[in-house]
């Protein structure tokens, strides 16, 4: 799955889904895709990562009490 950085606007590629839709976890390991060559693993801030459409990441995917919080 790729995503794309809200400021520079690079794609990159998530290495474990598991790891980007656990509401627990603030970063999400991927690559970069610059160039051709395979880029090593990094990590990024899951707030810091939108879709390439531009579309933000579903709240369920970065807060673990989204259902409590946003319930009113």
């Amino acid at each position: 799955m790729f995503l794309q950085i809200k400021d520079s606007r690079d794609l990159v590629k998530i290495v474990d889904v598991q790891e980007l839709i656990d509401p627990n976890s603030d970063i999400v390991h991927a690559k970069d895709q610059e160039g051709q060559e395979e880029q090593e693993t990094d990590s990024y801030k899951k707030e810091d990562l939108v879709f390439p459409s531009g579309e933000k990441l579903p709240l369920c995917w970065l807060d673990a009490n989204y259902r409590t919080a946003h319930a009113a």
